[in-house]
Order: structure tokens, then sequence, then C-alpha cells
């Protein structure tokens, strides 16, 4: 089954609650087969719907194994769009929770996506994760 998503906010909320409730095809539905990710964890570029399918799937294994819900808020959100392509950049909070709702950790990262729509669906083709970086240490600065 294909996932439509008319509308920008249609791909940005099932990004929000696939995340949520660890749902990896779901929230690979949200993206072109030729997806391209600069990623500020681990392995900083991922090319291919295979290639990011086996990160999400080890991502959310382990927050499952965490017992963690991460809860995601969009900030300072901007959506540029035309006919067929948008552009959106935000900032996103992430928010390991347990069970009960206690926030466990948060960290905040920049994000830009670009979309395309084909046959009146949105997908994500391009998207960027980054912090600033401490000039001194070198180190990604997260909040």
């Amino acid at each position: 089954m294909t996932t439509k998503f008319s509308k920008v906010q249609e791909v940005l909320e099932n990004y929000k609650s696939a995340i949520y409730e660890k749902d990896v095809e779901r929230f690979l539905s949200t993206y072109s087969s030729d997806i391209h990710i600069y990623d500020c964890w681990e392995n900083w570029e991922s090319i291919g719907i295979s290639n990011w399918r086996e990160m999400v799937k080890e991502w959310f294994k382990g927050l499952s194994e965490e017992g963690v819900l991460l809860k995601i808020d969009f900030n300072d959100l901007v959506v540029e769009e035309s006919s067929n392509m948008a552009f959106v950049r935000c900032s996103i909070k992430f928010a390991a929770q347990n069970e009960s709702g206690e926030i466990l950790r948060q960290t905040t990262n920049r994000f830009t996506f670009c979309l395309r729509r084909v046959n009146e669906s949105w997908s994500i083709i391009h998207e960027h994760s980054s912090l600033p970086i401490n000039i001194e240490t070198g180190k990604g600065i997260f909040n």
C-alpha cells in the first residue's frame, strides 16, 4: 500500500507520529526511493531507501530496547512550496520519554527537507540535519 500525502504538512505529521510509534514502514513512506540524507549521527550520509531503512530499523530498535518513546516538536517551521517542489527548514526537538511521560533526555537539531510532488503526492527527496559546532572543541552544540 502506498501512502499519499496531498499536503506538505501531512508529510511532517506522518514523520512525527511514525517516530513516536516507532513504525518503520510508515516513517519510510514519507521518503522517495532515491532519498539522499546528510545526517549528524553516526553515518553522516545515507543514499537510497534501502540504506535508510536499515538505519531507521536500528534507530527504532534501540528506542524499543530502551523502552522510550520519542516525542518530536517542529519549531521555527518555514515551508516554501511551488507546484511540484517544496523546501522546509526548522528545528526539531527530540524528547525521549518513558511510558509515564517523564523526559529522560532531549536534543534539538536543525533540519532542512526538500520534497517533490509526483502523482499528486509529496515525498522527501533530501534531508539534512545539523548542529552548530563549538569552534574551540570541535563538538556539536545540542541546545
